[in-house]
C-alpha cells in the first residue's frame, strides 16, 4: 500500500467509527472521516484526519460532491460505510438513514468515483431468530428473517450493495460490539457496580461478543485483502458466553463483593419496553428500552458461525472478552463514567 491511499470511513464520529478511523490512520492511509455537520469530533482530534460531511439524504447534492471530490482528489481507494441508526422514536427513520442512505450513496459512489471495495457494516440482527433449542450457531446459509425494523434496515442496506456491480464489496456483521466509550454495555456494567444485575427471562440467553478493536482490525484486513471480493462474514470473538456468566465477569472485574443477580419475566421486560417507547416518543427522544430492543433482549440465541473468518483471514481475535473488559473498565473509570 503506498502512502497517499484513501480511505473513506463514514460514521466516523460515532463509538465504531473512531476506532475505524485509529486503524487506518495506523496503518499510514490518509483517512477521510465522513461526519456531520453537527456530529462530535471528541475522539477525532488528530491533525492527519480530513473531514468531509456528505449529504446522502439527497441524491443530487450527494452528486455533485462526489464530482467535485474526484476532481480534486481523485476519490478514495477504499470505502468502509459505517454511518447508521441503532435507536430512533420514529422507525421510519431506521429504513431511510440505514437502508435508504446507502442506496443513495452506493449510486452517486459507482457514477463519480467507484472505490477499489467497499465495505458495509451491517449486523447479526439482519438475520433474526436463530436455533432457540439446540442452540446451533447461525450460519451464512441461514436465511435472513430478521425481527426487528433496525434488522430489516441492515437487510435492505445489505441487498441494496448486493445487486450493484460497480465495485466489490464485503460485508460484515458483527456480534456484540463492546469496548471504551461505548453506552448500552455500559449500563450494565454500572449496574454491576451499583449491587444490582438483571437478567431477562428464565432461559439464560447465549451471547457472543467483539471487542471493538479487533472489529476494525478485521474490517481492514479485509478490504486489504485482494482475494476478499463480494463475501460476507460474521465477526466474533470465537466464545459463548451466558448473560449470567456475563454479568459474573463483570461483578469479578468490578471486585464488586454483593451484587443481586435476579431474572425478570419476559412479560414484565416486554411492559418495561413498550411504557419507555411511550416515553421516548412523548420527549422525542430515543430510549433504550423499547419495542425493537424487546426483540433483542427475548432473543436466546446470539451464537454465529465465524469459520469462513477464520479460514478467510486467519482471524484470531487479540481481545477475549476478559482482557477486552478490562481494558473498558479501565477507561470508564479514567474518564469519570464509573
Amino acid at each position: 500500500m503506498k502512502r497517499a491511499d484513501k480511505i473513506l470511513i463514514t460514521g466516523a464520529s460515532g463509538f465504531i467509527g473512531g476506532f475505524l478511523v485509529e486503524e487506518a490512520l495506523k496503518r499510514g492511509y490518509e483517512v477521510w472521516a465522513g461526519v456531520r455537520a453537527h456530529s462530535s469530533r471528541q475522539h477525532l482530534q488528530d491533525e492527519r484526519i480530513r473531514f468531509i460531511d456528505l449529504d446522502y439524504a439527497h441524491e443530487q447534492t450527494l452528486d455533485k460532491q462526489l464530482e467535485a471530490f474526484a476532481q480534486e482528489h481523485g476519490g478514495w481507494r477504499y470505502v468502509i460505510h459505517n454511518a447508521g441508526l441503532t435507536k430512533t422514536t420514529d422507525k421510519a427513520l431506521f429504513y431511510e438513514v440505514n437502508a435508504e442512505n446507502t442506496r443513495r450513496f452506493i449510486g452517486a459512489l459507482a457514477r463519480h468515483c467507484p472505490p477499489q471495495k467497499f465495505l458495509l457494516m451491517s449486523s447479526l440482527s439482519s438475520y433474526g431468530i436463530g436455533d432457540e433449542t439446540g442452540f446451533t450457531p447461525i450460519k451464512l446459509s441461514d436465511p435472513q428473517t430478521p425481527n426487528t425494523d433496525y434488522g430489516k434496515s441492515k437487510l435492505l442496506a445489505e441487498n441494496y450493495l448486493r445487486k450493484q456491480t460497480a465495485f466489490p464489496y464485503v460485508i460484515l456483521r458483527p456480534t456484540g460490539v463492546y469496548g471504551p466509550g461505548e453506552k448500552d454495555y455500559f449500563l450494565e456494567i454500572k449496574s454491576v457496580q451499583q449491587g444490582l444485575d438483571l437478567a431477562v427471562g428464565k432461559v439464560p440467553q447465549r451471547i457472543t461478543f467483539i471487542y471493538v478493536k479487533d472489529l476494525a482490525r478485521v474490517a481492514l484486513s479485509a478490504l486489504e485483502k485482494e482475494d476478499i471480493l463480494n463475501r460476507e462474514y460474521f465477526v466474533a470473538d470465537g466464545d459463548i458466553h451466558t448473560d449470567a456468566s456475563f454479568a459474573q465477569l463483570i461483578q469479578e472485574l468490578l471486585q464488586k463483593k454483593h451484587v443481586l443477580h435476579a431474572r425478570v419475566p419476559l412479560p414484565v421486560v416486554h411492559a418495561a419496553c413498550i411504557v419507555s417507547e411511550r416515553i421516548g416518543r412523548l420527549f422525542h427522544k430515543s430510549m433504550t428500552l423499547n419495542s425493537d430492543k424487546y426483540q433483542i433482549l427475548k432473543q436466546r440465541n446470539w451464537i454465529c458461525d465465524i469459520t469462513p473468518l477464520q479460514q478467510d483471514l486467519g482471524f484470531q481475535a487479540e481481545y477475549p472478552l476478559r482482557k477486552g473488559l478490562e481494558e473498558s473498565i479501565r477507561w470508564y473509570k479514567q474518564e469519570g463514567w464509573l
